[in-house]
């Protein structure tokens, strides 16, 4: 599979450091790299809400750890992001549950509507559709997560709402 390299303006502001230095200041000074989590949520939100490697590698720089420990991190979370996403991210729960209530058969209508695949955002950079692991909803599935907010009860009917409210300017995403 080739990666594509996504060029990304790094943009440390002074109040980003000093929000970085906030987070590392809760824990021992021999124990930094516990601010780790914290820290790439505040630094992916100051940068269209994703993490280029020479912003991962910017991250360990302020840490003081080695790159890779970054790298790591980013890679196993799904909550952080390796290239720019749409702005609308669709991130559908794939657990037991949620498929047992025809989950797959919403995200493959989804991505049909949209014209995508999961995983890659709509030509206009506005919708992105994505599995991910529980969301500890169960009761509610099918379900996914937009932005902070759980959609429950899926239908296509639902979805086809979302869509256009989306589009409409009526789904208002936090700005962390």
């Amino acid at each position: 599979m080739e990666r594509t390299h996504h060029k990304q303006e790094i943009n440390i502001t002074e109040t980003l450091i000093n929000r970085i230095n906030e987070l590392i200041s809760y824990y021992p000074e021999d124990k930094r790299k516990s601010a780790l989590l914290p820290v790439l949520h505040e630094v992916q939100d100051a940068h269209d809400n994703w993490l280029s490697i020479e912003l991962m590698d910017k991250v360990a720089e302020i840490i003081q750890i080695k790159p890779i420990e970054v790298y790591e991190v980013v890679s196993f979370y799904t909550m952080y992001n390796q290239r720019p996403i749409g702005k609308y991210m669709f991130e559908f729960c794939q657990t037991s549950p949620c498929c047992l209530n025809g989950v797959e058969d919403l995200m493959d209508y989804t991505c049909e509507k949209l014209g995508i695949k999961v995983g890659e955002p709509t030509a206009d950079g506005l919708f992105e559709v994505r599995g991910v692991e529980c969301l500890g909803a169960c009761g509610y599935a099918p379900m996914m997560q937009l932005g902070d907010f759980y959609k429950e009860h899926l239908t296509k009917e639902k979805v086809d709402q979302l869509i256009e409210d989306c589009k409409d300017g009526k789904i208002v995403l936090l700005d962390k």
